[in-house]
């Protein structure tokens, strides 16, 4: 494996991040005194004086690819909306990477009302949503090679110091020709309840930079309505698969219940619903492409059209799928039920 990264490191001579060594990393951590969370991927801490974050990688499942991934895509970009990596460190079986810091922390902590966060303005949420659609719509057009994130989410939604959003978590990405409609995939990859349905449902359609449109617009309904996606201790199982609900109200002309929302905010909201309701399709082919989502955010909500209902509850096609590989008692049992099991395990 790490002989493979070597290797990897030393075949591009244009590579701009800084090398650091091992105890380089530990100076910059004070001895990994102060952590700022923990992923699947490994775990970031502070850094101290000038340093930002550093991840310290985990075991890798693939021959280093998640590491090899991350400085692939995020080592030759920049963006004002994509996080900047500074530098690496591979040393052994040790291997980091040193970001800018964000000092804001994650998108997560502010969309869903928690206790002791601190909730952003629908004005700033709107323009923090075209802050992170332009970012993917540069991953996926603005660079040489194409590059799929495949785990857009809130948690992967870093704020710097005036709340301007950055792209993080480049672990799941992959590059491709930028001519390739449709890529190869052996596995799928991603969060439940932001991974496109035709990761693991074939005959929808080939996976595509489709799979990154419909992931934002999970997250786009989320940062609208400031609510999950899925809410499995719902009292009506109308209201378990939010999307479905909210169209359900908008098609009968009522708005959403927001508290204390002027009219203009409302609109602001309608808005970034209706967007994100087109990014859920079910076929890949019915979500419009990165640049579109920006027209349409950027235009005006009396021109937007609604788009047809999600078809069904992708969770609730995942979780009929997850059944029979989670050991979930009672296969037969109803959805609601494998959804509040599944909602419990996670």
């Amino acid at each position: 494996m790490y002989s493979t990264i070597e290797y990897f490191l030393q075949a591009d001579n244009n590579f701009i991040p800084i090398r650091y060594s091992y105890s380089d990393i530990k100076k910059m951590t004070g001895k990994f005194k102060d952590k700022l969370g923990e992923g699947g991927f490994g775990t970031v801490f502070k850094g101290k004086l000038r340093f930002g974050a550093i991840k310290i990688l985990g075991k890798s499942k693939a021959n280093g690819q998640d590491f090899m991934s991350e400085v692939a895509t995020i080592g030759r970009i920049h963006h004002v909306n994509v996080v900047q990596l500074v530098g690496y460190c591979v040393e052994g079986s040790k291997r980091s990477l040193v970001y800018d810091f964000m000092p804001n922390g994650s998108l997560d902590k502010y969309i869903y009302s928690k206790e002791g966060s601190m909730p952003l303005s629908c004005d700033k949420m709107y323009v923090i949503s075209l802050g992170v659609a332009r970012g993917i719509e540069y991953l996926h057009e603005g660079c040489d090679m194409q590059i799929l994130h495949f785990d857009i989410k809130p948690h992967n939604i870093l704020l710097d110091e005036n709340f301007n959003p950055k792209i993080s978590d480049f672990g799941l990405a992959k590059l491709y020709p930028t001519d390739n409609s449709v890529v190869s995939m052996t596995a799928a990859r991603g969060t439940l309840g932001y991974m496109a349905p035709e990761l693991f449902y074939k005959n929808l359609g080939g996976v595509s930079y489709k799979a990154d449109v419909y992931s934002f617009g999970m997250l786009l309904m989320e940062m609208a309505s400031r609510r999950k996606n899925l809410n499995a201790l719902a009292e009506h199982s109308s209201q378990i698969y939010f999307p479905s609900w909210v169209f359900d109200q908008y098609i009968e002309g009522k708005d959403l219940e927001m508290g204390d929302v002027n009219e203009d905010e409302m609109k602001i909201i309608r808005k970034m619903v209706i967007t994100a309701l087109w990014c859920i399709q079910l076929k890949p082919s019915d979500r419009p492409s990165m640049k579109k989502v920006i027209e349409m955010l950027e235009g005006h909500v009396e021109y937007l059209q609604m788009p047809p209902k999600p078809f069904m509850c992708p969770q609730q096609m995942l979780i009929r799928t997850l059944s029979c590989h989670q050991n979930i008692p009672n296969p037969a049992c109803s959805t609601l039920e494998l959804t509040r099991t599944l909602s419990a395990r996670s």
